[in-house]
């Protein structure tokens, strides 16, 4: 029978889990596998939607948890168990999503978009995803439970209150379902029926270059007050400072320059828009920035990741003794073994992807891939066990991540520089061994939560950690998938005319592929980074004309999507390997971090939101704004992430994900030329006998209410006062 007096804060000495280790009951159950791997194919998929547009991630397995509760109740009496290794399998999704969406994409900057298919996607967020999981498995014992009151793995300790409030009869989930209906009729109304304009926007001719805008979407909203209005403020002053500062000097400077183009832009300022300028100038300025303070970060934790590492290598030692078979159920691991083995077999699947199935023109020699194999156990295990132990001392959200994976790439990078490996396949290979080494660190800090939570309740860990292997397999799926189709469902084709040398090309630029069919026409693909002469990007050159027709412009990198991150990462790869950078606006960025670092303001954020487009943070920050008003209005502060409103915001969360995906896949059912331009398998399912316009009839009924500025306003607004009401209402925990 579960302990009566349980308290997941107990002393290390008074502390017993939930279920007892002598009592057995059902946990590792069909319908529980099964349940969380749909939720690991869904938070996967609206993890990766909601990161490539806002750059933030959010924690699902609170949700998820107390979906489960709510969804197994319903199919009869389930167990505290049951739900924990739901929660285990679905969490996996979310985590491995962040680790990839922020390294992987960089195949698109360093100009190998054609190669970023689901195909490319699937084997490197497999292989990070299962280093995480394994290398996790020998922290446990010190982690979880010998430091248990010393590291206090927020998140999982929270899951585990909010898993025996279920058991007890609290019912959370009600929060969570009207979060995502409403959020899905809004998002669904908006994107697809096109009844409001998603983007309200401003651009005052008193003060040209400035740009006040919105992007009124249910995930930014939710996402800002998850976040809070602290945070999420910090965001919003970025963008301010980019978009309201710097883009208005910008222009009224450059108009001194008449029609002569500013390197890296090709176009004159006086003829930019405000996106013209975000894209040339305030782009790399925000990287510098986002690099600046991912490396602030690094060093203001390094005395942890210091002692972090040397406890880890100390507890890996003491564990090689303990078998697989622990004296009752709580003490049985995947033994150290099958560890050991795993990691062999990455490095052989690693060896074998990058040598026999290489990337189209970034082949590498079979030493080299060998080597770049060791380098991901390496840094793997690194920043595995870095990661997991500040996950516990700060929680994940709190981890620094992207700054780890940057300290992975740098060194790579300069070991390859002094190898005089400078060549785009080798930028190739060094993002191969970030991408990995940043999904394993991401999904061993969400692994560390999701051990405490099954530490606390009484969880088997050997099923734990199954669930958690499965997880990641079933989500990988959804994250290659979601990954492709909103670089394909958002890509866009621009005519241009630039005229090109194609036998003497500039600087910075190469021809990708000799022949590519754009609307039955060949061109030859070239690709532009860091050039002079060519803004950076992907364009259809025709030899008959001598000229680059077309722009192609990829979903994942653009207005809609920008990546931050992963941007991020093919800046510094391409800065240390080529040294082509416009190293002037990332220096500017770079000042401009550690100005705020010296005003006391922690940079991360602030140079997250001077990346992004303030159409982004500015939601976000109405979300905190929200927030702020629900504190203030109730005289409490909102706790934790089972908390009313950020039960409610993850609903909204979801369902801007999920309505927001299905809204690219209708979309694609307008383009000619869908087939060459999405996996097969999804050709099959587009082909409906459905009219192109059969949703998006807004514009027809509501006139120009549908393009009205007010108007979707108004309609956000609506939906930030339901948050309001649904964070103040109480919560039934009886």
């Amino acid at each position: 029978m579960a302990t009566k007096k349980w308290s997941s804060t107990a002393p290390a000495d008074e502390f017993h889990p939930y279920i007892p280790a002598n009592e057995s009951i059902a946990e590792f159950t069909l319908r529980a596998v099964v349940l969380g791997s749909l939720f690991g194919l869904l938070f996967g998929a609206v993890t990766v939607y909601v990161g490539l547009r806002a750059g933030l991630t959010v924690s699902a397995s609170i949700p998820i948890a107390v979906l489960s509760i709510s969804i197994l109740r319903a199919f009869g009496r389930s167990t505290i168990l049951e739900n924990n290794i739901v929660q285990t399998t679905g969490s996996a999704g979310e985590s491995l999503a962040a680790g990839v969406m922020f390294t992987i994409p960089a195949l698109i900057f360093l100009g190998f978009g054609t190669e970023f298919t689901f195909w490319r996607i699937f084997p490197l967020a497999l292989l990070g995803g299962w280093l995480g999981v394994l290398f996790m498995i020998p922290l446990r014992r010190q982690l979880i439970v010998k430091e248990h009151g010393n590291l206090t793995f927020p998140e999982g300790t929270a899951c585990a209150d909010v898993l025996v409030a279920g058991e007890r009869g609290g019912s959370f989930a009600g929060r969570v379902f009207w979060g995502l209906g409403l959020g899905g009729a809004y998002t669904f109304f908006m994107n697809t029926i096109q009844a409001w304009n998603t983007q309200p926007e401003a651009r005052p001719h008193w003060f040209p270059g400035a740009s006040f805008r919105a992007n009124i979407t249910s995930e930014y909203l939710g996402v800002g007050y998850i976040i809070g209005p602290k945070v999420s403020g910090i965001l919003f002053a970025g963008g301010v400072i980019s978009w309201l500062l710097v883009m208005p000097a910008i222009q009224f400077f450059g108009q001194l320059a008449g029609n002569t183009p500013i390197y890296p832009s090709t176009i004159p300022i006086p003829l930019m828009t405000p996106d013209d300028m975000w894209r040339q100038y305030i782009r790399p300025m925000g990287a510098g920035a986002v690099a600046a303070a991912g490396l602030i970060t690094l060093m203001r934790t390094l005395p942890t990741i210091i002692s972090a590492l040397r406890a880890g290598l100390k507890d890996v030692r003491a564990q090689g003794a303990v078998q697989t078979e622990g004296r009752n159920r709580l003490d049985r691991d995947v033994s150290i073994r099958t560890v050991l083995i795993g990691s062999f077999v990455i490095v052989v699947m690693m060896w074998v992807m990058l040598t026999f199935d290489p990337i189209k023109g970034a082949s590498t020699t079979w030493y080299q891939n060998l080597l770049a194999g060791v380098f991901v156990v390496v840094f793997g295990f690194l920043f595995v066990t870095v990661a997991s132990r500040i996950s516990g001392l700060l929680g994940n959200s709190s981890n620094p991540v992207s700054g780890m994976s940057i300290a992975t790439l740098m060194a790579t990078c300069a070991i390859f520089l002094v190898a005089g490996w400078t060549a785009p396949n080798y930028a190739v290979l060094a993002l191969v061994i970030g991408g990995v080494v940043c999904t394993a660190a991401a999904i061993a800090g969400a692994t560390s939560q999701d051990l405490k939570t099954g530490y606390l309740v009484g969880s088997t860990p050997f099923r734990q950690q199954m669930a958690l292997l499965i997880g990641v397999t079933i989500s990988t799926i959804a994250i290659g998938a979601t990954l492709n189709l909103m670089n394909t469902g958002l890509q866009k084709y621009v005519p241009t005319r630039i005229p090109v040398n194609v036998e003497a090309l500039a600087t910075g630029v190469k021809v990708e592929r000799n022949s590519i069919t754009y609307q039955g026409k060949n061109y030859v693909l070239i690709n532009a980074l860091g050039s002079a002469q060519i803004a950076d990007g992907e364009y259809l050159y025709d030899p008959a004309t001598k000229e680059i027709e077309i722009q192609w412009v990829q979903g994942i990198g653009g207005d809609k999507a920008p990546a931050p991150q992963a941007r991020l990462m093919a800046t510094v790869i391409n800065g240390i390997l080529t040294q082509r950078l416009p190293w002037r606006l990332v220096l500017m960025g770079v000042a401009l971090v550690l100005a705020v670092e010296i005003l006391g303001v922690r940079s991360l954020a602030f140079a997250v939101g001077a990346y992004l487009s303030i159409g982004t943070t500015a939601t976000m920050f109405a979300g905190g704004l929200v927030r702020w008003l629900v504190e203030v209005s109730s005289k409490k502060t909102e706790e934790g992430e089972a908390s009313p409103g950020a039960l409610y915001s993850s609903g909204l969360i979801a369902a801007g994900g999920v309505f927001g995906l299905l809204g690219i896949v209708i979309a694609l059912l307008q383009d000619p030329e869908i087939s060459t331009r999405v996996p097969h398998w999804l050709v099959v399912v587009l082909r409906l006998p459905w009219r192109p316009d059969l949703f998006a009839f807004g514009p027809k009924i509501l006139g120009s209410l549908a393009t009205s500025n007010l108007f979707g306003l108004f309609m956000f607004i609506l939906l930030a006062a339901s948050l309001f009401y649904f964070a103040r209402k109480k919560l039934n925990k009886t």
